[in-house]
């Protein structure tokens, strides 16, 4: 079973987690070392992406004035079942600047946050940026193609708040990282064009956004999805209606989240193959190395579209 969020343990109380010392770094988006303190030794802003799509956009934007830290960074792991440790909360309470996701993933950091309170601190929380509602059923606002522009103009804007003198390079760093997702937009169009209504199923909604942008019909019910997203064990009916898309053929491709591999997903994965339906997995965290936000967006909608042109399966990136 999944839980939905993870939570600090009970055993260590917040406080006690901030004032932590002897701090190890999480995965940088823009170089190594440690942060000691709401600026380096350089003078750079240290930021922290909750999770490391975040902080890789961060470090795009800020350049050289800004040091990145990702929290959430191995493709491994399941970020729902996340849990802080002393380090990660000691190094969240030392950033001037945080970007979260909201929606109840990333939960953890609020705690975190009001633990250690901060004035100067600004906190982009992305669901609020987009004016969603609490209730938003799906969480990963990152395969939305809309999301990641409003982001970057954002974090630009605190950026400039926080170093006026380089807001005119952290406007420009926004402008140049919206201009380069104009080849992923393009790929989604041309898998539209395409490909259009392609038949689909899922095992939770990772790359829903993505999925719908490129016009593609996500066959698997949702309830399905948000069981299997949830931890929870979908209904007899449901898991018949996802074996039969795969025994009757009625989808092109299977996409399945890559980090959360149980023995339910397992058992689709076989399906689908033993169908001779192509498999493609898809990531909560942004694969590394190799990779920025830009390039893994494009390779998802590559994988999909060499799916459905040649029978291709990607279930590695």
């Amino acid at each position: 079973m999944r839980i939905r969020v993870g939570i600090l343990s009970a055993a260590a109380p917040l406080a006690a987690i901030v004032l932590a010392t002897g701090c190890s770094s999480s995965s940088s988006a823009t170089g190594g070392g440690t942060a000691s303190g709401s600026t380096m030794s350089s003078g750079t802003i240290t930021a922290i992406g909750a999770e490391n799509e975040y902080a890789d956009v961060i470090g795009q934007v800020g350049g050289k004035y800004v040091h990145a830290e990702a929290i959430l960074s191995n493709p491994n792991t399941d970020p729902h079942t996340f849990e802080a440790s002393p380090a990660v909360a000691h190094e969240i309470s030392q950033a001037k600047l945080i970007v979260q996701n909201g929606v109840g993933y990333d939960d953890w950091i609020n705690s975190i946050e009001n633990a250690a309170p901060d004035p100067s601190r600004t906190v982009i929380n992305v669901q609020h940026l987009l004016g969603l509602p609490d209730s938003t059923p799906n969480p990963h606002l990152w395969y939305k193609p809309a999301t990641m522009p409003a982001v970057a103009r954002a974090i630009a804007s605190d950026l400039a708040a926080i170093q006026p003198a380089h807001a005119a390079y952290f406007t420009a760093n926004a402008a140049r990282f919206t201009a380069s997702l104009a080849a992923w937009n393009q790929a989604l169009a041309q898998f539209k064009a395409t490909y259009p209504g392609a038949p689909v199923a899922t095992t939770e909604p990772v790359a829903d956004y993505m999925l719908q942008a490129a016009g593609a019909n996500n066959m698997t019910p949702w309830a399905f999805q948000a069981d299997v997203m949830n931890g929870t064990d979908p209904s007899a009916q449901d898991v018949a209606i996802q074996k039969s898309l795969f025994t009757g053929h009625k989808v092109k491709v299977f996409l399945y989240n890559q980090q959360v591999t149980d023995s339910l997903t397992q058992s689709y994965i076989n399906l689908a193959h033993a169908n001779g339906i192509p498999v493609v997995g898809v990531y909560e965290t942004m694969p590394t190395p190799g990779y920025d936000y830009q390039s893994w967006m494009l390779a998802e909608v590559h994988a999909m579209d060499k799916a459905l042109a040649d029978q291709t399966s990607t279930e590695h990136l």
